[in-house]
Parts: C-alpha cells; sequence; structure tokens
C-alpha cells in the first residue's frame, strides 16, 4: 500500500511556504504535497496546482497521493477580503467544506484549518481576551472564519471528523511579502526599516493587537495536528497567543538596532478592522490542553527580523 502523506493548500503563502518546507524536513519531501492556484517560483515537489473551490481536482489530487492529513490553508485575508467579499466568502468557506467532506467521506483522516483573531469583534472583550466570550465579526474574512470555526465543531460531532484548528494572531515572517492582512504592517516595517529607514504605518501608534513570529505559528500548527486526538478537547478553534505590541511598540525596538529609523502615521480602511480585534489573548486552554509555549518576544522578533532580512539583501 502507497505510504499516506500530507498535503498543503496555499503552500505558497506566508504560512503554507514556512509550513512545508518544516513539515518536509520532519517528514521527508517526498510525504509532502504542496498545492496552491499559483505555480511556484521556485523548485518545490512534490507540487500540483490547485484552486481548492475545485473539489473535483481536489479529490483527485487526495487519491493520487494516499493524502490522509490535510492543512487547508488557501484563503482570502483580511483586508482583501473586504475589496472582495463576495469572493471572500465563496474561497474561505467553500474551500473548506471541499476538505471537510472529504473527511466525512473517510478519504482524509484529519484535517487542520486555521482560524483567526478576525472572529472577535466590536464588544468583545479587547484584554487577555477568553477562550470562549461573544464573538460578533464584522469583517468579511472574520465572519467567514466564525462560520468556519461552527462547521468545524458540527463536523466532528455528526460524523467524527477529527478537525483540528487555532486562532492565529498577527503573524510575522520573513520569507514572504506582505499579503493582504490587517496586521501585516509588522511585515513591511522591517522592510522598510532597513531599505529606507522610514516608514508610513496604516493604523495609529496606539493599536495594539496580539502578534506572532511565524516560527512559533507554524510550531503550533504541527504541535496541535500531531497531537493525542483526546488532548484536543475545543474543536471550533484554540485561541494561540505569543506577544502583543502596537507600532510605537515595534518602532522603538527596532530603532534599538537601527537609530535613524523613523515612522509616521497614516490610518487607512484597515484602521477600522484592527478596533474591532482584541489586544492581548488569553490561550490558557492551548497551553494546559497540548501544551503550547511560544518562544518569541519583541526583542528576539526585532533581532531575528532584522538579522533574516539583511542576509537576504
Amino acid at each position: 500500500m502507497a505510504k499516506e502523506t500530507i498535503l498543503v493548500t496555499g503552500a505558497l503563502g506566508q504560512v503554507g511556504s514556512d509550513l512545508v518546507s518544516t513539515l518536509r524536513d520532519k517528514f521527508g519531501s517526498d510525504r509532502v504535497i504542496a498545492t496552491d492556484i499559483r505555480e511556484p517560483q521556485t523548485e518545490s515537489e512534490p507540487f500540483e496546482t490547485l484552486d481548492v473551490l475545485d473539489k473535483d481536482k481536489l479529490a483527485e489530487i487526495v487519491k493520487k497521493y494516499n493524502v490522509k492529513t490535510v492543512y487547508n490553508l488557501a484563503a482570502l485575508l483580511s483586508a482583501t477580503a473586504e475589496q472582495q467579499p463576495a469572493f471572500g466568502w465563496k474561497l474561505n468557506m467553500e474551500g473548506h467544506f471541499n476538505v471537510l467532506n472529504l473527511a466525512k467521506e473517510g478519504l482524509i483522516k484529519k484535517v487542520f484549518w486555521p482560524s483567526s483573531i478576525a472572529v472577535f469583534g466590536p464588544t468583545t472583550p479587547k484584554d487577555n481576551t477568553p477562550q470562549d466570550c461573544i464573538m460578533d465579526p464584522n469583517t468579511v474574512y472574520g465572519i467567514s472564519k466564525q462560520a468556519g470555526e461552527r462547521w468545524n465543531e458540527y463536523y466532528h460531532r455528526k460524523w467524527g471528523v477529527d478537525v483540528r484548528s487555532i486562532r492565529y494572531p498577527g503573524l510575522i515572517g520573513w520569507k514572504t511579502l506582505p499579503g493582504g492582512g490587517t496586521t501585516d504592517y509588522a511585515v513591511d516595517i522591517f522592510h522598510k526599516a532597513l531599505k529606507s529607514k522610514k516608514f508610513e504605518c496604516f493604523l495609529n501608534e496606539s493599536t495594539a493587537l496580539p502578534m506572532m513570529y511565524i516560527d512559533d505559528a507554524i510550531k503550533a500548527t504541527i504541535d496541535i495536528t500531531e497531537a493525542d486526538a483526546d488532548d484536543v478537547r475545543i474543536r471550533s478553534s484554540y485561541n494561540l497567543s505569543a506577544m502583543s505590541f502596537n507600532p510605537a511598540d515595534l518602532a522603538n525596538e527596532i530603532k534599538k538596532h537601527i537609530p535613524e529609523f523613523e515612522i509616521s502615521y497614516k490610518p487607512d480602511f484597515r484602521q477600522e478592522i484592527a478596533d474591532s480585534w482584541p489586544s492581548s489573548i488569553d490561550d490558557s486552554p492551548a497551553r494546559k490542553d497540548w501544551g503550547w509555549q511560544h518562544q518569541y518576544d519583541i526583542p528576539e522578533l526585532v533581532e531575528t527580523m532584522l538579522s533574516k532580512l539583511k542576509d537576504i539583501g
């Protein structure tokens, strides 16, 4: 019988690109199938071009490679989805259904699907936001993610689908450029700090948001997916946290390395999105249930980002 493999959709995105390389290091390149609607710029074998909305092509790839675990990362992010609301809903929901239904049919054993702090909204408690609380998202992305969480729980309860999920905070990494998220200022700021020593931020200086270095996010993603099923008590999605900061905090830490760096502020439509999100997250259930621990705080984040981006020029 062919060996079981892992499939990653949205493999060329910020999380996907790091996740694929980490999984291949862990399990072997031939056991991790990368897919995306775009063609890769560099070699990434095995790779299949896939629109996650094409359920027949998805099923074909799952059968071809004997896929048993799917990391379904294909999505339209917050700021981009606000510009294309109908497509944002379609991609984020129908793509999720296509994967869940393959698991329901028994073709897939395990599904990871990322949720987001975007599931929270204006009346959610802002500080130390608990796992269970009012969730009134007011963005297309947040609405789709909250709906996806409810479907996760439904498919698990009704059909026993082994679906696992975490609510990503803002993610910061150096391998990919900003991809249309509201927290992406915290990626772009490093590029601008090194290139021009100046950065104009689309959020105001006091907008604190939960953030995480990409290595911690990848670790959490694999940890929950590899955890014993009995330890994954929450099947909607787990809160996940590492640090919280605002643009001024981040700029001040960067200035310790680049004293001449200057930041200015020109809030745009993303300010309203950020204002509806928590400023800090309580992730104690994830820490208790499956042993989540973060490694990077602000000083380590800034030092690592600047060092990595300098190395690649």
